[in-house]
């Protein structure tokens, strides 16, 4: 499967000047809805794709995902060998044409409450956009800000941690934690952009986590682990506050170390 460069200069246009065929996956994977969640969730594992799209009748689609597998199979206790993957499977699925703007993934991702599109060219299946193709275009800012994230989990009090922003766009943040978040994970994240006086809180979705060491030179017990979050309601003035810091910090001009 051919790589995206994401950290090439090159391809750090604005969401305006770059159609979704530029930062999609290639290929998609169909199977029907009587396969087995053992043998889709093999198949998903072997070609590497972030999803499975399912066609269960002949205008029916659904999507699987390792998600659904952890939420509505293994945390419930079922036999994947015995769970066909229409029954777990994520509808209504998020159709794109491959010469649309990332803009406007971003806004249909954000309008369904969706962090996966299935691309198409003249109405078939050839690729799938992720949240987190569209977090690392245009390429995140680097920053150090203090952050907190408070989880919302249904049925539960809500869990706190303080975080530390690594990389910010107005799409989402790439963020440092002690605490692993599972993907799908709903947060709430608070943080001050240096300058402003008044905190930006959004909701977000957990997109992944990677445990990573600590830098030598910073010796710790606790483990450090990397958290993407795509932010998923995000005012319009919030928007405009971070896209206005990171374009900003882009501009300036680059503080010795």
């Amino acid at each position: 499967m051919p790589s995206k460069n994401n950290d090439d200069p090159s391809s750090t246009n604005s969401h305006q000047n770059q159609a979704v065929s530029q930062m999609m996956t290639p290929g998609v994977v169909q199977i029907p809805g009587d396969v087995s969640v053992t043998e889709a969730a093999s198949l998903m594992e072997r070609e590497r794709m972030p999803c499975l799209l399912i066609k269960d009748t002949g205008s029916s689609f659904g999507l699987m995902t390792p998600t659904d597998i952890v939420k509505k199979v293994v945390a419930q206790g079922l036999e994947p060998d015995d769970i066909e993957v229409r029954t777990i499977m994520t509808r209504p699925v998020q159709f794109i044409e491959y010469d649309q703007m990332l803009d406007e993934a971003s806004a249909l991702m954000l309008a369904n409450s969706t962090p996966i599109l299935i691309v198409t060219k003249q109405d078939q299946p050839v690729g799938v956009l992720t949240a987190r193709d569209l977090i690392l275009s245009p390429k995140r800012c680097a920053a150090n800000i203090s952050a907190h994230i408070s989880v919302l989990d249904t049925g539960r009090p809500p869990a706190e941690y303080d975080t530390t922003i690594l990389q910010l766009s107005h799409v989402g943040a790439l963020m440092k934690s002690s605490t692993s978040l599972l993907p799908e994970t709903t947060v709430l994240v608070t943080f001050t952009l240096p300058g402003l006086a008044s905190p930006v809180t959004v909701r977000g979705r957990v997109l992944s986590h990677d445990n990573r060491p600590d830098d030598a030179d910073t010796p710790t017990s606790t483990p450090s682990v990397t958290i993407d979050v795509q932010f998923t309601k995000l005012s319009p003035a919030d928007q405009s506050r971070i896209k206005t810091w990171v374009v900003e910090q882009e501009s300036s001009p680059s503080k010795p170390s």
